[in-house]
């Protein structure tokens, strides 16, 4: 009995030394953690090929475990985002997919969840890296007007920075973006938009009324591919240039999880939302029918993002993903952080840890 009091007593003071010494041991271990993720990256571990990571899988609503549409495309040398949602850009650097780093955005469309953090996106690149060149930002008709508001927005902002930081952060001639548009091809036709270090990126137009232009992107690099579809209906134009890709990133909404939506917000007399919950499933894809376009175009592996409505609850993820087994089981429901490494030269499908 004596010898356990000597331990217990031996454990609280352990106990009160280490509380006394938290601040320090903390604010310690603090700067090992971030000298060791300031020197180490993602990039630095991905074999060569086409990698993509979900740095937002979720759309407008709120999620606790999904960021608004961001998708980061690794290729070789190469590192491209598609869509720029809400924290999609402070996501990126915990990812390991240094913000700095950032070659160029591509826009499927102008809804405000998948541009909200396109400035970010432009100020967190263009600081961490001393960037002298604006930010490239690729889309359909429209992309100038995004990025010349998104510029106006930010100019004084730019000119704070530079002043504070000097050219060694912020060189002026670097800040913001700069847009270059593509016209949106007609059905059956995919464009070239970009083309650097061997990867390769086309667009595809796809169905998102009222919203238009809308667009998708295919990427190659080396003997791999991969489609991310933007917001879209079941596109008959999509599957076609899915045919046979490895990775398809596909939008989903679970039409019976909206449908409760609705009906709760009918009994608690929110019109605006009974509205919402009503109109949207009319330019959206339901996760089977994107499990349809998967197996009829004999996709690899189908990645779901832009998923709605949010998943909180135990067992919606399941209720969200119902009927999909029975069409095709090569599937991910994507959080953020959701990534998939496709090595060139070989048929392997890797998801990233």
């Amino acid at each position: 009995m004596k010898k356990a009091g000597i331990a217990i007593i031996g454990i609280a003071l352990v106990a009160v030394v280490l509380y006394s010494v938290r601040a320090p041991l903390s604010t310690a271990v603090m700067g090992r953690a971030l000298e060791r993720n300031m020197s180490t990256s993602l990039l630095d571990t991905l074999p060569d090929g086409l990698h993509v990571v979900l740095c937002g899988a979720g759309g407008p609503m709120p999620d606790p475990v999904r960021s608004g549409p961001c998708v980061a495309v690794v290729a070789g040398d190469n590192m491209v985002i598609v869509d720029a949602g809400t924290g999609g850009a402070r996501n990126l650097n915990p990812l390991g997919l240094p913000v700095g780093r950032v070659d160029a955005v591509f826009l499927t469309h102008f809804h405000s969840d998948h541009i909200d953090g396109l400035g970010e996106m432009a100020t967190l690149r263009w600081v961490s890296a001393a960037h002298t060149r604006p930010l490239p930002v690729h889309g359909p008709e429209g992309v100038e007007e995004v990025v010349s508001g998104f510029n106006q927005s930010y100019k004084m902002d730019a000119t704070y920075r530079h002043e504070h930081h000097g050219d060694t952060v912020a060189p002026l001639a670097g800040h913001g973006m700069q847009a270059f548009t593509h016209p949106q091809p007609p059905d059956g036709e995919a464009v070239p938009v970009y083309e650097n270090n061997g990867l390769a990126v086309t667009m595809i137009r796809v169905e998102h009324k009222p919203v238009e232009p809308a667009v998708a992107y295919l990427f190659r690099y080396k003997d791999r591919s991969a489609l991310i579809s933007g917001d879209t209906v079941k596109s008959a134009n999509l599957q076609k240039f899915a045919e046979g890709v490895d990775l398809l990133v596909h939008e989903g909404l679970s039409l019976p999880l909206v449908q409760q939506m609705n009906k709760a917000a009918t009994r608690a007399g929110n019109e605006i939302l009974a509205k919402i919950s009503v109109d949207i499933p009319d330019y959206h894809t339901t996760p089977v029918e994107a499990a349809e376009i998967a197996r009829d175009a004999n996709v690899g592996h189908l990645l779901f993002y832009h998923v709605v409505p949010p998943t909180p609850l135990p067992g919606l993820e399941a209720a969200w993903l119902n009927g999909v087994d029975e069409v095709f089981e090569r599937y991910t429901l994507g959080q953020d952080g959701t990534g998939f490494s496709l090595p060139a030269g070989s048929r392997e499908i890797i998801a990233i840890d």
